[in-house]
């Protein structure tokens, strides 16, 4: 039986992410397909469905229900914003809300456990692309093959990062929020192909070997990251802040993102940073966290 350091037993925690990203998946494509569906506004501007507000309630309950004594933090639950805790688990209901209500496919179901500031398990589901990563209960990342059982893992095929060349890199960006700065950045390296991904499924492509290097130069929090940064270094792969390449951690107050950069070791990581637009005007305060509140990348 494989646990942590806090004797969470990971094979079970496995089971029970893989069945809710699933059984929350099933409720967002029944939302999806559906002629029309509502969606509103938010304090911050961002777009809520009520698919994030089903996935929600959906994994918020039965991860209650599992672990009783772990700390839930989900970005729908804006009371959960401000807990405090060395270990809890991490929901993204449904990241790329504007993919969603786009109909264009990159959202995904994001589930995670951190310890002492470090994601160690962790799944993302994307529904409609039929793409499904997680962590094993030893840390190893895999994908799973269609067709999907929520009671039983089909065929499972290990993941890892690429031995990038350097000469010729994959690099992946956001869909939704690349900008100029990020396409500075990008432009110091030597790029062979260069994809534009929505959600968090720009981690799992970097952990499966299918791009080199992923640089968020943009806000995010913490739920939109940790499923995949998890899976991320299942596979071999690296997230660090993007200012100083430090170690990036999780359980921050507020639980706000830096810049970063995931990448596969091999890349050699240009050592020149872009200035932070947030130090050239520190008079202006980001938005409050609100439920649901989605800083996509």
């Amino acid at each position: 039986m494989a646990q942590g350091a806090a004797n969470v037993d990971f094979e079970r925690l496995t089971f029970v992410m893989r069945r809710l990203a699933l059984e929350a998946g099933e409720r967002i494509l029944e939302i999806y397909n559906a002629p029309d569906f509502e969606v509103r506004q938010k304090g911050d501007a961002s777009p809520v469905t009520e698919a994030d507000e089903a996935a929600d309630a959906l994994i918020s309950a039965g991860l209650a229900e599992a672990f009783p004594d772990l700390t839930i933090v989900t970005e729908e639950q804006a009371e959960t914003h401000a807990l405090n805790a060395d270990r809890f688990l991490i929901v993204d209901p449904l990241d790329g809300t504007k993919e969603f209500v786009q109909r264009r496919g990159d959202f995904t179901v994001n589930i995670a456990y951190v310890e002492n500031g470090v994601p160690l398990r962790g799944v993302v589901y994307a529904p409609a692309k039929d793409r499904l990563f997680y962590t094993l209960g030893d840390g190893r990342s895999v994908e799973e093959k269609m067709p999907f059982t929520k009671e039983k893992p089909g065929q499972l095929a290990s993941i890892a990062v690429s031995m990038p060349d350097n000469r010729a890199l994959m690099v992946v960006a956001s869909k939704s929020h690349r900008d100029a700065a990020t396409d500075e950045y990008i432009a110091r390296y030597s790029v062979r192909d260069l994809t534009s991904a929505g959600s968090s499924l720009k981690f799992c492509l970097v952990a499966a070997g299918e791009a080199d290097l992923y640089p968020r130069l943009g806000r995010t929090m913490e739920w939109d990251t940790a499923a995949g940064d998890a899976i991320l270094r299942g596979a071999g792969g690296s997230m660090v802040r993007f200012e100083d390449h430090g170690p990036f951690v999780y359980g921050k107050p507020g639980f706000a993102n830096p810049f970063f950069i995931a990448y596969s070791p091999g890349v050699l990581l240009s050592k020149t940073h872009l200035p932070d637009p947030a130090d050239e005007d520190e008079d202006m305060d980001a938005p409050e966290t609100q439920p649901g509140s989605e800083w996509e990348f």
